[in-house]
């Protein structure tokens, strides 16, 4: 059997009897980092050889995984913070698991999404897209205007320029920025996708709020939204002022992005 084992996202008494019972059963236990997986492990007394499998090594280890399979042992498979497969190794497992026919199952607990989610007060629905790609072109085929409460992972290095883009694709909307979630500085930002965010330090879980009432030019991105008032016969300046009225967003953001 191959346990995915959630394990605390900050906190260390976060973590449930089932998964340090999992995790002082199994024959071995694969950690994305040994070093920080051992801090929880000595918590629990739990004294098992750890092996690192993350995503640069992800389908060697599954390999190995599939050999402790084979020969009949259970192994564990956690994360640094919270469920494995959850913007974490994992997937390729799962799909190598299912393939061979090998028995794998939960052990669940916390995940920092939704652990946020709850905390934002919003309403359900809500959609996960964890970090935003790097690349433009994929971040616009990801989202559209329309999208509700959304929910994403953030660096403290991208959190401004994730924020600018949100705002520009979606509109200035309410939204909640966690950070430290279950730690003893824990911190909820309740803010506007517009905001400037004086942080320097931590990852944060941004939960952006529906929109009310959406445009439906607001489905196309910033350039086709300005075309299509330019083909209507207003100035650059006249189709800037719309598309940032529509948008709920500065003008400058738009000649920002246009120009």
């Amino acid at each position: 059997m191959v346990y995915f084992v959630a394990t605390p996202i900050g906190n260390l008494e976060e973590i449930t009897m089932r998964a340090v019972d999992v995790l002082k059963s199994v024959s071995a236990v694969f950690c994305e980092d040994t070093r920080h997986s051992r801090i929880l492990l000595e918590r629990y007394g739990i004294s098992k050889p750890t092996y690192s499998y993350h995503k640069f090594n992800e389908a060697k280890q599954t390999e190995n995984i599939l050999a402790f399979c084979e020969r009949g042992e259970d192994v564990a498979v956690i994360s640094d913070a919270g469920m494995p497969a959850i913007n974490d190794p994992g997937t390729v497992l799962v799909g190598a698991l299912k393939e061979k026919g090998y028995p794998y199952t939960v052990a669940s607990g916390p995940s920092a999404f939704v652990n946020a989610f709850v905390l934002s007060g919003y309403r359900p629905p809500f959609t996960y897209f964890g970090f935003l790609p790097d690349k433009l072109s994929e971040r616009d085929k990801l989202l559209d205007a329309n999208v509700g409460v959304a929910i994403f992972y953030v660096s403290v290095h991208d959190l401004q320029e994730n924020m600018r883009y949100l705002c520009q694709r979606l509109g200035n909307r309410e939204c909640l920025l966690a950070k430290e979630l279950t730690k003893l500085h824990e911190k909820l930002i309740f803010c506007h996708l517009g905001d400037v965010i004086d942080e320097d330090k931590g990852e944060f879980v941004l939960v952006v709020n529906r929109g009310d009432n959406v445009n439906p030019l607001c489905k196309l991105s910033v350039a086709e939204h300005l075309d299509y008032y330019l083909k209507d016969g207003m100035s650059k300046s006249e189709a800037v002022k719309a598309v940032a009225k529509d948008r709920n967003v500065p003008k400058n953001e738009i000649y920002k992005q246009t120009l």
